[in-house]
């Protein structure tokens, strides 16, 4: 009896070490955000029904912006704000010449295109993220509205992950691209890059489009990830994850270069 009870509590604290958190080094997270949603409804709702925490990323000055950004909502969808800057153009769109007085307007008015919005990211900007006064301005007007941010990284001079976490705004920044070649072939090679980064460090951001050769390769491989080793994560999970530091491709201990 003595020993049946010795082998029970074994047993059970086996369970229990089992279902204690593993070692997160080797935990492998993904994130993936689409982006240019609200101009095609029958097209991005092929977004909406990927199998998983898909984010949706809305520009304000497409015909769908707020119907979308209410149907993403309601299916349980982050949204975020695609946000036109510069060398976007439009009525939204934020240039490097601009008064802070218009930035404010034209962000005020891109919130109120694209309702339910949790953060933002940026729409091209190679040009404007590297404005280190604006960004720094943003990032303390979306830490006053409790929105996120998310750098594309479209330009390796962006300073706007830098600039967020240096008030400690809650934000990412983006590790792979899918689709700046449009083949599935390409799609899914650059899939596979961002499998084999999130297993090395960690985690790993993906920014995909609309376009049918993206729609489809996700399709056929998100369900595989799980017995690929990685876990999917929506993107608010993923901003504890990585707790506002920097991914060693984006700077050095954490910190932004």
């Amino acid at each position: 009896m003595r020993f049946a009870l010795i082998i029970a509590v074994l047993c059970s604290l086996a369970g229990v070490a089992q279902a204690t958190p593993a070692d997160k080094s080797h935990k492998a997270y993904l994130t993936l955000i689409i982006d240019d949603l609200g101009q095609n409804l029958p097209r991005d709702r092929r977004v909406l029904a990927l199998p998983g925490p898909v984010t949706a990323a809305i520009m304000p000055d497409t015909p769908h912006a707020a119907e979308f950004a209410r149907e993403a909502h309601r299916a349980g969808k982050i949204v975020i704000l695609h946000m036109p800057m510069d060398p976007a153009t439009g009525p939204f769109a934020w240039h490097p010449e601009l008064p802070v007085e218009e930035l404010g307007k034209r962000l005020d008015a891109a919130f109120k295109a694209v309702p339910y919005t949790a953060g933002v990211n940026n729409h091209m900007g190679s040009r404007m993220t590297a404005e280190p006064g604006a960004m720094a301005w943003l990032m303390g007007e979306l830490q006053r509205r409790h929105k996120f941010f998310v750098d594309s990284r479209t330009s390796a001079k962006t300073v706007a992950a830098a600039e967020a976490q240096k008030i400690n705004l809650a934000h990412v920044s983006r590790d792979v691209f899918l689709d700046d070649e449009r083949t599935e072939a390409a799609i899914t090679t650059q899939l596979q890059t961002a499998i084999k980064l999130a297993h090395k460090q960690g985690s790993a951001v993906m920014i995909g489009h609309p376009y049918p050769q993206t729609l489809a390769v996700l399709e056929r491989e998100l369900p595989k990830l799980k017995a690929q080793g990685v876990e999917w994560i929506d993107l608010k999970l993923m901003i504890s994850v990585r707790s506002n530091r920097a991914m060693a491709g984006h700077g050095k201990d954490g910190v932004y270069r």
